[in-house]
């Protein structure tokens, strides 16, 4: 019997932290360019209600989408104890690609993921490299992909990281600004000849993408200050629609994965869900959980990193999954057998989710 198992995982934090407070002599604006009727102080402190952000980390501007790749993808390596040079496919997920600190311009050629090839140092040529775009959930998305490559005979080591600087891409003036933050996370997916039933591995996935109305809910847009510049490269999102598409939705997309794995609700134990707002991320988990009948979810079943991460985008869940593996999130732990789940939503409007057994 052979399963599709998760070796070893990877993680950069960035060191640099960019608390709350640092935010106290911004001036932030509506949509219009108009003042908001808040003192600057008021709309951080409602900004941590929502978000539950109180700091979040950015990459030193030495350092690229790449690199912070490349460092995540080592230490996933390390723990997997492979050989790189026996690893089929490289699969990067970012949406911006290299950006140089105070530059638009996105540097996706030649991939990222060519770049993290050479920079690990592989010279297999058999050794694809290449980029996915899938938003938020672009991590997710490749190791369902992975996972494809795998069932289907084409390949049995896979690479998959998130990486992302999108404190390079924030406008000044948006309060949605504060989401915002930098980091990379990595794991090796392999085909592993297993004895027994024990179910270890990726059990099932499911995915959707809605790219009607939803398609421009997150996209790059002019920042909202009439004097700043006017490049259209900052990353804008309508809040509101987001947060009601993914209540309306993911929870819908999540019970489709738990039951195409045939696994019992019950037998959860942990959802590493997409950290972007503490809110949502609650608001999603009841209603999952209503969809059986359960008005009240297991304490403890979702862990959160978004206090003092923010939302690192494609790097989130691998980040978060490393950390809660590593015992490094308080109260929080996997243990062997437990069934978990990966769940995403970002820009496309993309969701996916992937049930695991640890």
């Amino acid at each position: 019997m052979t399963r599709n198992i998760i070796t070893g995982t990877g993680a950069y934090i960035p060191e640099i932290i960019r608390g709350n407070e640092d935010f106290n002599n911004s001036v932030f604006l509506n949509e219009d360019g108009s003042a908001i009727n808040k003192t600057t102080g008021q709309i951080i402190e409602n900004f941590k209600k929502i978000t539950g952000i109180n700091e979040r980390r950015y990459a030193p501007e030495s350092m690229n989408s790449s690199e912070i790749a490349t460092l995540a993808a080592k230490d996933a390596i390390a723990e997997s104890g492979i050989d790189p040079e026996t690893i089929d496919q490289i699969i990067v997920a970012h949406n911006y690609g290299d950006l140089k600190p105070g530059s638009f311009q996105p540097d996706t050629v030649p991939a990222l993921a060519s770049r993290v090839k050479q920079r690990l140092g592989i010279k297999n040529p058999h050794c694809v490299a290449y980029d996915i775009l899938f938003g938020c959930p672009g991590w997710v998305q490749g190791l369902i992909q992975a996972d494809c490559f795998i069932r289907a005979g084409n390949g049995s080591t896979f690479l998959i990281i998130g990486t992302e600087t999108l404190s390079r891409i924030i406008d000044p003036s948006d309060r949605d600004s504060m989401i915002f933050a930098d980091g990379a996370g990595a794991c090796i997916l392999q085909k592993i000849e297993k004895s027994g039933t024990d179910g270890q591995g990726i059990l099932s996935t499911a995915a959707r993408s809605d790219c009607f109305e939803e398609a421009g809910y997150i996209n790059l847009g002019p920042s909202y200050a009439a004097d700043q510049d006017t490049q259209t490269g900052y990353i804008k999102m309508q809040g509101r629609k987001v947060y009601e598409y993914a209540l309306k939705n993911v929870p819908a997309a999540m019970k489709e994965c738990l039951e195409k794995s045939g696994a019992s609700i019950h037998e959860l134990k942990k959802i590493f869900i997409h950290q972007a707002n503490e809110k949502m991320d609650e608001a999603i988990l009841k209603a999952f959980y209503q969809l059986y009948g359960i008005d009240q979810s297991p304490a403890d079943i979702m862990p959160m990193s978004i206090q003092w991460l923010g939302n690192s985008s494609v790097a989130t869940i691998p980040t978060l999954f490393h950390l809660v593996k590593k015992g490094l999130i308080k109260g929080q732990s996997v243990e062997p057998g437990d069934l978990i789940m990966f769940a995403s939503v970002g820009a496309g409007m993309n969701i996916n989710a992937v049930c695991y057994r640890y």
